[in-house]
């Protein structure tokens, strides 16, 4: 999408280039004709000539475009109308509300400092300050603490929280509260919520005199209830979509690997052609040339050689590209084969610089936010680069293994009682994998996964 933009911007700076496929050029033969009628010694004199910017080796016939697409395809952009915002919904039910002026005002400023989560983050003695400057009205915390049980009554449930154990009070409350298990749930968001969120189930149990049944029932209700529910009001007008636009695409027939870069909006480029032909009046007149008309063409050898470089460096990052992805391809082939993430080998920056000659620089640029589709899912090529170890037999493994093996440990683990990174590494010594424990814990935060405490589930 960034390369897209930079091209649409090079063409809307220089008129010399343009969007289109290289036609057949006739000025060629004719600039070719009125070289071979005019005097060698004028020839010698001319800085450039015509046949400079017109060989079809300079540009070619490069095409940015996927196989499969046509130049008769349409690219049609339909607009549409937006609907309504996740403040306009709140906004909505506000005017439902029997409010006078003066509240109205606040209510609306204070909807103004509610996140997209739902939360209102600023302090009530800071907004006091600020609705005395921005509205000019005089109030207090007490007046606004009753604003904010107003908005605290709309939709989504949660909605106006200052924090998040107000924010699940606030949706335990709108529930049927004859339930015992939301009376419960309630109780310990409000009096135990520290060990709640710590996990630390045995002090709710001791304290409240309840049983394992009667917690587990409480604490499914807790994790119902949406931590963030601004996230909640989604309006089918108003969706951002976060699309992944690989930059390459990998098919494998029947083992045979074929890689081709994804390049479906980018469009052709070539010299216009209307540079070209005032080049060959300039080449026809440049006896007669004035002052102004020197000028004029030292423009246009500007702009060509500008539209030259431009196409030439999107020529070179293309092959920059694909040299650079084949490289990765043939390194982790058996990976690519099976998608198997064991499969894949220890692999830095300097072992695909060094296959391909290129710099290590290089090679971090093209790796960086850039995704490759593959028949297993769209990933990015930084997840094929990790560093290696050695094994009790002297083989080489990536750190991305380890971290498999991990993952699938911790998956199968009983919840009631998580296994520590202590004995994770003991596990991993029994498979041959010597790793210190802080090692282990490690390459558990690498994946997100949290210590066995906060993994303990009843």
């Amino acid at each position: 999408m960034q390369l897209e933009q930079r091209i649409k911007a090079e063409i809307e700076e220089n008129p010399a280039l343009e969007e289109g496929a290289l036609e057949d050029n006739t000025l060629q033969s004719d600039a070719q004709e009125e070289e071979d009628m005019s005097d060698p010694k004028d020839k010698d004199k001319d800085e450039f000539t015509l046949e400079d910017y017109m060989e079809e080796d300079d540009y070619p016939s490069y095409k940015l475009n996927a196989q499969n697409y046509s130049k008769d395809d349409k690219r049609e952009e339909i607009p549409f109308s937006v609907g309504l915002s996740f403040h306009d919904f709140l906004e909505s039910q506000l005017g439902l509300r029997s409010l006078d002026e003066k509240q109205q005002l606040l209510a609306l400023y204070m909807l103004g400092n509610i996140d997209d989560d739902g939360y209102l983050r600023r302090r009530l003695e800071s907004i006091v300050d600020d609705v005395a400057f921005a509205l000019n009205i005089k109030t207090d915390e007490p007046e606004l603490i009753g604003i904010l049980r107003i908005i605290q009554e709309l939709d989504p449930p949660g909605v106006g929280a200052r924090n998040l154990q107000e924010c699940l009070l606030l949706q335990i409350e709108a529930k049927d509260q004859n339930s015992a298990e939301i009376q419960l749930a309630h109780k310990i968001l409000k009096d135990f919520f520290d060990e709640f969120t710590r996990k630390h189930y045995d002090k709710i149990l001791t304290r409240l005199n309840i049983r394992d049944d009667q917690l587990k029932d409480a604490l499914d209700e807790i994790l119902k209830l949406n931590p963030k529910p601004g996230s909640t009001y989604s309006d089918p007008q108003n969706k951002g979509y976060g699309h992944i636009i690989p930059d390459f695409i990998l098919e494998n027939n029947e083992g045979d690997l074929e890689l081709s870069l994804n390049a479906r909006n980018v469009p052709e480029l070539r010299v216009s052609k209307t540079y070209n032909e005032m080049l060959q009046t300039y080449q026809h007149n440049r006896g007669n040339n004035t002052r102004s008309d020197k000028e004029a063409l030292s423009f246009v050898k500007q702009k060509l050689d500008s539209a030259k470089w431009f196409i030439d460096a999107i020529r070179q990052r293309q092959n920059t590209l694909l040299v650079t992805m084949n490289a990765i391809i043939s390194y982790q082939h058996e990976y690519f084969q099976t998608g198997d993430e064991t499969k894949l080998r220890p692999m830095i920056l300097k072992d695909i610089a060094d296959i391909t000659g290129l710099d290590v620089s290089t090679i971090s640029r093209v790796a960086n936010s850039k995704y490759i589709q593959t028949n297993f899912g769209i990933m990015a090529l930084k997840f094929f680069f990790s560093e290696g170890m050695q094994t009790e037999s002297g083989e080489e493994v990536s750190t991305r293994e380890i971290k498999k093996i991990l993952q699938n440990c911790l998956d199968s683990e009983d919840k009631r009682h998580p296994i520590t990174d202590d004995r994770l590494a003991e596990i991993l010594k029994e498979k041959g994998y010597h790793i210190a424990r802080r090692t282990v814990a490690k390459y558990r935060e690498q994946l997100n996964i949290p210590v066995a405490r906060m993994r303990k589930e009843l």
